[in-house]
């Protein structure tokens, strides 16, 4: 077997029709997926994901699929579409969203639920009303005992403490976020893994001590500017945005992320001009 030198993680949070802010279509998931089969890629679990990061042998075209968040249509649309190309994924839940009841039909059923865009999203879970636009319990359960979807902490209310009011107290109020985080997932799915997403992407020097004192090890960013290769921190695990586009467009970004010459000299040129934006 080829080895792996990297391993391109790939973030998502909608899966929808008509796309919209941070989704993709479904007709446009499943060409990424048929694409990804059709080259001989394989999703890695986040156990093979952090064996190849602690020097394991994983496949050279190896990918991690994960979503954000825990929104309603990775059930209805996305995880059908992955159970039908044999494709794993994570999903990083924020745990104070997520609500009981039965389970919501999916892709290939009759009468499937509205899954609004983003914003929408966003308005309805600030009213109290997330079961309309999250994952419930039982949806969460039915794909982590499938096989396919497994389940991580995207900490348990989603905010960003450094900001406002509350950034005096950001350091306290984080270590709540993740106690609370851990005990939900432990009361729902009996077990809780060493593994994190930052919401929205924010983390300091703090936060990544509080997460290894709550007992977090290995940190996922929205930082897509480097590779995720054997050694590499654990506590800054890097992860691209997949847009609303077709198959060919996302693996030509994979190959450019997994690329050892290629791939540093293009993350190095991002960055360069990130720099140049941010100045005045």
């Amino acid at each position: 077997m080829r080895r792996a030198s990297t391993v391109p993680v790939l973030m998502y949070h909608h899966v929808r029709p008509g796309a919209g802010m941070i989704a993709t279509t479904p007709e446009n998931f499943e060409d990424q997926l048929r694409w990804l089969a059709k080259n001989g890629y394989v999703s890695l679990t986040t156990a093979q994901f952090l064996g190849h990061l602690n020097g394991a042998a994983v496949p050279r075209k190896s990918v991690l699929i994960s979503f954000d968040d825990g929104y309603l249509d990775n059930w209805v649309y996305a995880y059908p579409l992955l159970k039908k190309y044999g494709f794993k994924a994570t999903i990083f839940l924020v745990t104070a969203w997520v609500r009981t009841g039965p389970l919501r039909p999916c892709l290939g059923q009759n009468n499937l639920p509205d899954t609004p865009e983003h914003r929408a999203c966003e308005a309805l879970i600030e009213q109290g009303r997330s079961d309309e636009v999250i994952l419930r319990w039982d949806e969460v359960q039915a794909m982590q005992d499938s096989g396919v979807v497994e389940f991580h902490s995207h900490t348990h209310t989603h905010t960003r403490w450094d900001l406002g009011q509350q950034a005096a107290n950001k350091n306290t109020l984080m270590a709540q976020e993740l106690a609370q985080s851990r005990a939900a997932l432990a009361k729902h799915l009996g077990v809780v893994s060493d593994q994190l997403c930052w919401p929205q992407g924010y983390f300091d020097q703090d936060y990544i001590g509080l997460a290894r004192t709550a007992g977090f090890r290995y940190l996922y960013t929205t930082d897509a500017f480097g590779q995720n290769r054997p050694g590499g921190d654990p506590a800054h695990i890097y992860r691209f945005a997949v847009r609303n586009t077709t198959g060919v467009s996302v693996g030509r970004r994979i190959r450019i992320a997994a690329h050892p010459l290629i791939g540093p000299l293009f993350n190095g040129w991002k960055k360069w001009q990130r720099r140049r934006r941010r100045q005045p």
